[in-house]
């Protein structure tokens, strides 16, 4: 495909990540042999608000690796990051699995945040392949740490959401440890300040809506 074609391309699966409930992975859903809680009102409507967010974090992580698969230099990193976002996938569809279980739906947001890590994506990766891989190995670092916060604030009985969320944080520490040793430059403070501010703003607004 010439440049074109593969905006195109990557719009019509930008579409299809944060609108369409995808669900479709290669490892088994982790919550798909526990059995379902009888959680209280607060208990269900908190999981639910966080698996919103952690949703909207796989579209945005979609985004992400996609838009660094665009402009990658080499075609080993363009590989990493097709099969990256390929693992991130399986994420994707367990978090609107986990949504359509608790009743409640995606955020109106992700078209948004997909749009917005897409061009960040496409940037790091202009940048060079050492930078698009620390702002991976960055990106999976900062992830890590939200999802160890939500952990904590799940309820104990929500047994199926807490499946879900460590096999997350396993692959997303293994991700960022991968983007490491494949090179990845360390970004300077100021960046990893502004990518964590950004972050924030995702959780707060896609908690709500």
């Amino acid at each position: 495909m010439n440049f074109v074609d593969q905006i195109i391309s990557e719009i019509d699966k930008g579409i299809k990540f944060s609108l369409d409930n995808y669900q479709k992975e290669n490892r088994r859903y982790p919550a798909s042999n526990i059995q379902e809680d009888n959680l209280n009102e607060f208990d269900r409507n908190n999981s639910a608000n966080l698996m919103r967010v952690n949703h909207s974090g796989e579209v945005a992580a979609q985004g992400l690796y996609r838009g660094q698969a665009l402009t990658a230099r080499l075609e080993g990193t363009r590989e990493k990051m097709d099969h990256a976002a390929l693992e991130e996938l399986d994420h994707l569809s367990w978090c609107n699995k986990r949504l359509e279980e608790l009743n409640d739906k995606p955020s109106l947001l992700n078209p948004l945040w997909y749009g917005l890590s897409f061009g960040m994506g496409a940037i790091a990766g202009a940048a060079g392949d050492k930078w698009s891989l620390g702002f991976v190995h960055e990106t999976e670092e900062q992830v890590v740490i939200h999802l160890e916060e939500h952990l904590e604030k799940l309820s104990s009985e929500d047994k199926k959401t807490i499946a879900i969320l460590e096999q997350m944080r396993i692959d997303e520490a293994q991700h960022s440890e991968e983007a490491l040793e494949s090179g990845a430059e360390i970004l300077p403070e100021g960046v990893k300040k502004i990518m964590s501010l950004i972050a924030k703003v995702m959780t707060k607004s896609s908690y709500y809506i």
